[in-house]
């Protein structure tokens, strides 16, 4: 399993995932994913541009209440296997672990459902913390429903310490969730053509 940054050749197998109904915001609509499918159809260069966003660049995002916040850098890489396989992404603020209200975590991933129970999200997620260690932050936070026993698991499996119980703001609906705390102490090398991280040994 490998995360890509993802380009023409693979949109594909993408558009195939949303024709079966997934997205990556878990909305069982079908209209959801045939929004976005039309969507990346209509400018496929910049939804691909889009996954590489370390500046921050970009419009305002809008939340579910209409309320408008600043886009944060960020990073979106597929889970790939020789085929489209879900999705794994990193936000952040420069120079500073913490994060707006309005996000609720670091990390976020989603998987279709006819890959799912393999391990991907797991090891994605194992290598999108290496993006962490080289902005140099101390942690991570990913937050899940109570409920999600599968992403708690995720979460878990990769260092996740529970912080804390907490109620998600007004403007995401205020849901129960469960926040954790993944701690980022692997030294990590940039060498060419990527990042290398080497787990220092006793």
């Amino acid at each position: 399993m490998l995360l890509i940054r993802p380009t023409l050749s693979e949109l594909p197998s993408y558009l195939n995932a949303l024709e079966h109904g997934w997205n990556a915001d878990d909305d069982p609509s079908p209209a959801s994913s045939l929004e976005e499918f039309r969507a990346v159809l209509q400018d496929p260069e910049r939804f691909l541009a889009a996954h590489n966003n370390e500046k921050g660049r970009g419009m305002p995002i809008t939340l579910p209440d209409g309320t408008i916040v600043p886009r944060l850098p960020s990073l979106r890489r597929w889970i790939w296997d020789g085929s489209f396989c879900g999705v794994v992404g990193f936000r952040w603020q420069p120079g500073t672990e913490r994060l707006p209200t309005h996000v609720l975590g670091h990390i976020g991933y989603a998987v279709v459902p006819w890959k799912r129970q393999q391990g991907l999200a797991s090891e994605a997620m194992r290598q999108m913390l290496f993006e962490g260690q080289a902005r140099r932050l101390r942690y991570v936070e990913v937050s899940t429903s109570p409920h999600n026993l599968a992403s708690r698991r995720v979460i878990e499996h990769n260092g996740g310490v529970l912080v804390e119980a907490f109620v998600t703001p007004d403007t995401l609906g205020a849901e129960p969730a469960l926040r954790y705390r993944i701690a980022l102490n692997l030294p990590v090398k940039v060498v060419r053509g990527g990042l290398a991280a080497y787990a220092a040994r006793a």
